[in-house]
C-alpha cells in the first residue's frame, strides 16, 4: 500500500483580525455611551426656555447643583475664592465671560450670590445656561 504523507507542521503566518474587530467595536460602544455623560460630570437640571444661544467656544463655566455647591470647570470652589480663580487664569478681566449653570431647584438667593461675588471681582460679562423646551422630556 502507498502511504501518503500529510503536511502538519504548517505555521499560522496571517494575524486572525476578527478578535481584534470585535474588541474595537466593543470599546467603540462604550465611549459612544459614556461620551455624552462626560460631557459634564455634575448633573444639573437647567432651566428651560423659549430662546437658546449655541455656545461656539470654550469658556469658563460655573455650575451649581441641586445641594448649592459650586464649581468652577467641574472642580469644587469655594464662593470667596471663585472671581480669584477665574481672573487668575485670563488676562483680560473686562472681557473675561462667564456662564453659570444653576439646577433649576436652586434658590434664587443662591443664584444671586455667586452672580454678586463675580461681579464684586470684576467680572461683568455673566451669562446663564439654558436648555431649549424641546430637549426635556416630559415627565409625569
Amino acid at each position: 500500500m502507498a502511504h501518503m504523507q500529510r503536511e502538519t507542521g504548517t505555521s499560522l503566518s496571517d494575524i486572525n483580525m476578527v478578535p481584534f474587530i470585535d474588541v474595537v467595536l466593543v470599546l467603540l460602544i462604550i465611549f459612544m455611551i459614556t461620551a455624552p455623560i462626560l460631557q459634564s460630570g455634575i448633573e444639573v437640571d437647567v432651566p428651560k426656555t423659549k430662546t437658546v444661544k449655541e455656545l461656539t467656544q470654550a469658556r469658563r463655566v460655573i455650575t451649581i447643583d441641586r445641594g448649592q455647591r459650586i464649581y468652577l470647570d467641574d472642580k469644587p470652589v469655594n464662593i470667596h475664592e471663585l472671581a480669584k480663580q477665574i481672573l487668575a487664569a485670563s488676562r483680560e478681566a473686562k472681557n473675561q465671560v462667564v456662564y453659570v449653570r444653576c439646577d433649576e431647584t436652586v434658590p434664587f438667593g443662591s443664584w444671586a450670590t455667586v452672580v454678586d461675588a463675580l461681579r464684586q471681582g470684576g467680572i461683568q460679562n455673566i451669562s446663564v445656561v439654558t436648555q431649549p423646551l424641546s430637549e426635556r422630556p416630559q415627565t409625569q
